[in-house]
């Protein structure tokens, strides 16, 4: 039996999009065990509480060694429970949020081809859900510690480094935001000193967002660093430069655990129509494989969903095809078992 891995299969086109991310991790022969649990917001509206996740699902994420979560929704509804990534992220300090983007073979975007890793702060910012109304007025509060900002910090230079990448750009709104943000900055400056081979950049959040849609090329074989809602806007803004948030996979990390998702939502419109793109569900697993050790099943995934995507044939509907969820899953997974061979 492999390692255990907690699976939530999340809402909307969830289930679907798991089912094809599972049928090609059964092809690479991984040995990994996944451990099917409930959370979000079905789950939540048939049986209530202060959460999306049960009880018995948070036992089940403690005892493995990660986590893999379908896209789950989240209502924009106050007095409701924070999101079922949020809450896993900081009940486990998933302090460093992962998103790759790279322009698949054969498949450039709108504005040319891109290669850049963002790196999103996962724990904290306006995402800690401290908020306030009275009467007439509402107030969030955005916390940015010492100890968080170093944390993601670190992580985006040692990425850096490993991929032997030779920018971080750091994205902030330092000129209005001068204490968060501030103090975001003198965590980069200080840990910046280790990594001399390393160039760093700044960007105001405004002026970053349009040189990603100006000239995006410019930020090729970055790591693009940021806190936790400005890298959340910006990598959903950068999914566009590869075609689809379909194509975009992620991973949260913390020093013990780590929880790998698609970077899209649930998309609840195109439940059950066998519809949306599983490309950053199936990527995501493989990801997720590579973190439990299964790295040789990992590559082969990788290398098969390039191919699939390269050719052209099945794939679906935003990549130009007129393939099924399934039949791109499906032509996956048979030319992971192809690599394999």
């Amino acid at each position: 039996m492999g390692r255990q891995v907690a699976l939530i299969r999340g809402d909307g086109t969830g289930p679907e999009l798991v089912d094809a991310m599972i049928r090609v991790v059964k092809a690479s022969k991984a040995d990994v065990d996944l451990i099917s649990c409930d959370a979000g917001l079905e789950w939540w509206e048939k049986n209530g509480g202060y959460s999306f996740i049960p009880p018995e699902t948070w036992e089940i994420l403690e005892k493995s060694v990660a986590c893999f979560k379908g896209p789950t929704t989240t209502i924009p509804k106050p007095e409701t429970p924070k999101s079922v990534a949020v809450s896993i992220r900081q009940k486990f300090k998933l302090f460093a949020n992962v998103r790759p983007i790279k322009t698949f073979p054969n498949t450039s975007g709108p504005l040319g081809d891109v290669d850049f890793i963002c790196v999103r702060e996962a724990t904290e910012g306006l995402y800690t859900g401290i908020e306030f109304r009275f009467d007439d007025i509402a107030i969030a509060l955005r916390k940015i510690s010492r100890r968080a900002s170093d944390r993601v910090t670190r992580y985006a230079f040692y990425l850096a480094r490993e991929k032997g990448l030779k920018k971080v750009v750091v994205i902030t709104k330092g000129n209005i935001l001068k204490e968060t943000d501030g103090l975001f900055r003198e965590v980069v400056e200080d840990i910046a000193k280790n990594f001399p081979e390393i160039v760093v950049d700044y960007y105001f959040i405004d002026n970053f967002a349009q040189q990603l849609v100006k000239n995006p090329q410019r930020f090729n074989q970055n790591v693009i660093l940021s806190t936790n809602l400005f890298m959340d806007i910006i990598s959903e803004e950068a999914s566009g430069l590869v075609g689809s948030i379909g194509c975009v996979y992620s991973a949260n990390i913390g020093e013990n655990y780590a929880m790998f998702e698609p970077a899209h939502g649930s998309a609840p419109k195109y439940k059950g129509m066998d519809k949306v793109n599983p490309t950053a569900t199936i990527l995501s697993g493989a990801w997720m494989l590579d973190y439990v050790g299964e790295k040789r099943a990992s590559k082969a995934i990788f290398k098969a969903t390039n191919d699939v995507i390269a050719e052209g044939k099945v794939v679906t509907y935003d990549l130009g095809g007129k393939a099924k969820l399934s039949e791109m899953a499906e032509a996956i997974a048979q030319k992971t078992e192809e690599i394999l061979r």
